[in-house]
């Protein structure tokens, strides 16, 4: 199985909005469904992806977007004065 973390530079980050980050998933024919359904709800179980996008292509392979929202953290520290 494929996996390709999508965008992959900074200006197509920013083009996307900056809000959320995408991962691509390729599962191949020979995936069961039971199996693709597992695999997708691990990654939005423990990753917290949610599915964005899903693909099925003629030969039997299935894309799948995944989505985040990316989580900005300040820091809590302030500096002393002085």
């Amino acid at each position: 199985m494929a996996d390709r973390r999508t965008p992959a530079g900074r200006n197509e980050w920013v083009t996307q909005g900056g809000q959320w980050e995408y991962r691509v998933l390729t599962i191949p024919r020979t995936t069961s469904t039971g199996d693709a359904r597992r695999l997708l709800t691990d990654e939005a179980e423990y990753g917290r992806w949610e599915l964005a996008r899903t693909r099925l292509y003629a030969g039997g392979e299935r894309r799948v977007w995944l989505r985040r929202k990316i989580i900005r953290v300040r820091s809590t520290l302030v500096s002393a004065p002085g």
